[in-house]
This record gives structure tokens, sequence and C-alpha cells, in this order.
């Protein structure tokens, strides 16, 4: 099980450059974990987070703990960073995220993920609970994101680019990387698993969206809505990090079924589709470890 490490008070970094930010919550993730080296990061979405308390010979710290680490305020996101192994390599897993929709800014939204790579990490899987647009999925399936369309409001690029942290205008054509879809398919196969493959659809929230909505997330070639993942994506891309998505179905999106929408349905659809998530996310990370070896 995780431990948790003795606190320390987080460093102000308002007056510090992005670079700079990144660099001071790095140091302080480095102080609690010792001689731990991740080299895979997840973020863990909503009714998944549960995985994290999976990993061996673990370290725990808060997300308050970590300097300019945004704190989330919805429920099935725990707030914690945990550090520690599965499948023989070393992960640092976020039990949950924020959302442009808490009243975040947008780089305060995608600062954790860009605090993974700082760590060296270059390998991010980034899950999350999704709305069904493909009348071909059922809630509890698993889809690997293959590509997704943003119409979220605002873009995590926005503003003064630092080339020290990525380029200008990344390269988005392999947002989700083929290979690791690839092995992804490869192991959910060996599982007998019915891993989907799709394009998720990024809106703001937080209001679930509305049928007519739906119906243009499909027009516009979407398998899958959510209100997460892309703006994180981005960033990782941005770094240079490559990126596994993967979406748990909770629901089938609005108008689809006639049914309403809860956040209670997305998290109790996703706990029982843990033990699957587990087998794949398990599989998938001793994929990673024997590619590395």
């Amino acid at each position: 099980m995780p431990h948790t490490k003795d606190r320390h008070a987080p460093v102000a970094t308002a007056s510090f450059s992005l670079h700079d930010q990144l660099d001071i919550a790095a140091t302080a993730i480095r102080a609690q974990i010792g001689k731990r080296k991740p080299t895979v990061g997840l973020v863990l979405g909503s009714g998944l987070g549960a995985y994290a308390d999976r990993l061996s010979d673990a370290v725990a710290l808060d997300y308050g703990d970590i300097p300019r680490f945004p704190i989330s305020t919805v429920t099935g996101h725990a707030g914690r960073l945990i550090v520690g192994d599965a499948g023989g390599v070393t992960c640092a897993a976020m039990q949950g995220r924020v959302h442009f929709y808490e009243g975040q800014d947008m780089g305060s939204v995608v600062f954790p993920v860009r605090t993974l790579v700082r760590l060296g990490i270059k390998t991010i899987i980034i899950t999350n609970a999704a709305g069904g647009v493909n009348a071909a999925y059922t809630p509890g399936d698993l889809v690997l994101i293959s590509d997704h369309i943003n119409l979220l409001p605002e873009h995590p690029l926005r503003g003064e680019n630092d080339e020290r942290i990525g380029p200008r205008f990344p390269d988005m054509t392999e947002a989700y990387a083929p290979e690791l879809r690839a092995l992804a398919r490869v192991v959910a196969r060996h599982q007998g698993l019915a891993a989907h493959e799709g394009v998720y659809c990024a809106m703001q929230g937080p209001s679930y969206e509305t049928p007519a909505e739906i119906r243009m997330a499909r027009a516009l070639g979407g398998d899958l809505v959510g209100m997460s993942t892309v703006p994180e994506v981005i960033a990782a891309r941005h770094m240079g990090a490559r990126v596994l998505g993967i979406s748990c179905v909770t629901n089938m999106a609005a108008g689809i079924t006639g049914q309403p929408l809860s956040h209670q349905e997305v998290t109790e659809v996703a706990t029982k589709a843990r033990e699957r998530f587990v087998a794949l996310l398990d599989g998938i990370l001793e994929a990673i470890g024997r590619e590395k070896a």
C-alpha cells in the first residue's frame, strides 16, 4: 500500500516562468520519491483512480503538497500522485485530475501532466470516463482513443511559447501514438477483451451534452464525448511525450437511449468495469516493460 512522506509547504511559484515552475514541482516530487525514477505516467479518470492503490513499493503525495498542482473538486478524483511499480515499470499515477469547467485556467489543467514529463517520463497513459456516441458501444466498453476533436473554448498552448518546453506549432498528426495503440490491441486480444478504437470529442461541461450536441459530435466524426483528456494530450505532445488514451464508456450519450445522465452512473459503471480496466492496464505496462528491457 502507498505511504505518505513527511509533508513540506509548497513553494510560491507565481513569479516564476512556466519552465521554472515545472522544475520546482518536479524537484519537490523527487525529494519525496527518493531513488525511484518513473518512466510511465498514468492519468486516472473518474472511477478509475483505484488502480494507483495497486502499485507496489509506492509513495503517495497529496496534490496540495506539490507546488502549483491544482486540487480537483469532483467526486471520484482523490487528488494524489502515487509513484510505484507495476508490470516491471515504475509509474507516476495521478489519482484524478482537474477540469476546465471547475474554474481552473487551462495552464493549471495541464500543469500536472507537464510535470510528469519534466520528471523524465516519456510515455503517458491518459484515461477517462466517456459518453458513447457510437451506437456500437455499450456501457462498460474500453475504447482506445485514435484521435480527438477539440471543442473546448480555450487551448492549453495559447499565449507566449517557451521553446525550452516545446515548439510553437507542435504537430498533432499522431497525437495518440500508433505503436502504443498497436501494443494495447495485442494485449486486449490476448486477454479476450473487445477494445474498440474511436475519436474522442472534448466539450466544456459541466452540464452533459444535449441530444443536438451529440448529433453534431457524430456528424463531425466523434465516437466518444467527454470533458477532459484533450488538453493534457496536447500538452504532453508539446513536450515530446508519446500518449496512449483509453476511455471507459460509462453511459450512452444524451438522446441515444432517452435516459437521463448522472455522475453517479458514470462512477458506478467505471467501478464495474474496473476488473477489465485493471487487466488491460497491467498487460500494457508489462508489454511496455518488455519493450524497454
